[in-house]
């Protein structure tokens, strides 16, 4: 399946620019001159490639990827290239079931989302915990030292004030925790909007969250945005909350391989390894995107258990990186960016009818037999809970067997199951066959950081 090519309207033809400043000029250019996006089965003999080709914007990128990312399918090769006020970007992606996308209502989709939100406004970064109501649900934003049982702790302060969660993630990192939870009023099953009420829930959970947190205990603003994306307003979080900060020291080999370097035409080029995982093109692009850096170039390339990533950027001030101070830092955020949701534990799924405090019985279920939840995804839909966590011991080692199989059967073994039983940790420094200036090798010189 291809789209149609639709013409662009030249900046010639646009409205003199002495008439009109520059921001209201880019945006008059942007909204005349939207998205194009092709979609090919046959470009390519194991995946569907798709072509976008955009005015160049900060923050497109990133929307193409969450499209990509949100549909849940899987970015194999990826090639970005923008200059001039333009880019063009080709994904090579496939199904969770390694298979291409054939269904057509599928593609025509997947086109029309891309179409739709590449270009939008992102907003910046905001404060790290609120309570925000909306029309359907309230959403609460939490941030605060990790430790063995906040979950559980948090869900039953919840359930005591009526609310029932319907959906959450929940991520922790380096001892902090970030969680992005949507309830609703139990009586009336839609968002609360009573301010006073609004305001317990908050004081209330910050007194849990901000237990034994030393100098960085939780934060107690509201949240001033409706539309962030939920993963990543949680990277969002963390990033704001320092998580890259005082990283345990461990062999690099179990560490992403991260390394910066400048080139010729004032580009810094960053690269990194690791152990490939879902979503990790959008954890490092939203990342990067949020630290106000501007990829102009780049590359993805996933093989079997590793996944290469190189890209081009400069600050959106136009300057690469150009200090160690900045360098260390933006080593230390990617690092984060992909460590955040490769969690170390068993992974143990829940489906079950939903009701209200449900999530509080699970986890003080966990909590009670030892177990650290490191990572969870919280969801009902008509009437069906269905719960992700991610669950070590509280020293962080794995979960004995017979500890699994009492918890089952105090839920219901039907219920609950064994996912899989594996370390998600991050990778070694992998092949050396890709180098830095892979991409643009042939056209750019390396040198140096100064």
């Amino acid at each position: 399946m291809a789209c149609g090519w639709v013409g662009t309207l030249s900046q010639a033809s646009l409205p003199r620019r002495d008439h009109m400043d520059d921001d209201e000029y880019a945006k008059l250019f942007r909204r005349m001159n939207p998205p194009r996006v092709v979609i090919d089965n046959k470009a390519s003999d194991d995946a569907t490639v798709i072509q976008v080709d955009s005015v160049n914007k900060q923050g497109t990128l990133l929307e193409v990827v969450q499209v990509l990312t949100d549909m849940n399918l899987v970015i194999k090769k990826a090639y970005i290239s923008s200059d001039g006020g333009w880019f063009m970007d080709v994904f090579k992606v496939i199904h969770q079931d390694g298979n291409k996308i054939t269904d057509t209502q599928l593609l025509d989709f997947i086109q029309m989302r891309i179409e739709r939100n590449a270009g939008w406004f992102i907003p910046p970064l905001r404060s790290s915990v609120g309570v925000m109501p909306s029309d359907e649900y309230t959403t609460i934003e939490l941030a605060g030292t990790d430790r063995p049982g906040l979950l559980s702790e948090v869900s039953a302060v919840l359930t005591d004030l009526h609310c029932n969660v319907v959906n959450a993630e929940i991520w922790t990192h380096n001892t902090r925790a970030a969680a992005v939870i949507h309830v609703t009023d139990n009586t009336t099953n839609s968002a609360i909007t009573d301010p006073l009420r609004l305001s317990t829930i908050k004081h209330l959970l910050c007194n849990v969250v901000g237990t034994n947190s030393g100098s960085r205990a939780a934060k107690t603003v509201f949240s001033s945005c409706s539309d962030t994306h939920r993963e990543r307003r949680l990277h969002q979080i963390m990033f704001d909350d320092r998580d890259y900060e005082g990283v345990k020291k461990r062999p690099r080999t179990s560490r992403p391989c991260v390394t910066l370097t400048n080139i010729d035409k004032d580009y810094t080029v960053v690269t990194m390894r690791s152990k490939d995982r879902p979503k990790l093109v959008f954890d490092v692009v939203c990342t990067l995107t949020d630290m106000q850096y501007v990829v102009f170039h780049g590359m993805v390339s996933t093989e079997p258990l590793e996944a290469y990533q190189e890209f081009y950027i400069r600050h959106v001030d136009g300057l690469p990186i150009n200090s160690e101070a900045e360098q260390e830092r933006v080593i230390q955020c990617l690092e984060a960016a992909i460590e955040r949701r490769t969690s170390e534990g068993l992974e143990l799924e829940l489906s079950a009818e939903d009701r209200v405090g449900l999530l509080s019985d699970i986890t003080r279920t966990f909590r009670e037999n030892s177990l650290t939840i490191v990572r969870a995804e919280i969801s009902t839909r008509e009437g069906k809970a269905k719960d992700t966590f991610y669950v070590t011991d509280v020293t962080g080692n794995a979960v004995e067997s017979k500890i699994v199989e009492s918890i089952r059967k105090e839920i219901g073994v039907s219920k609950l199951k064994v996912k899989e039983c594996s370390v998600l940790g991050t990778s070694s420094r992998g092949s050396q066959e890709t180098t830095i200036g892979y991409l643009l090798s042939n056209i750019f010189k390396s040198k140096p950081l100064q």
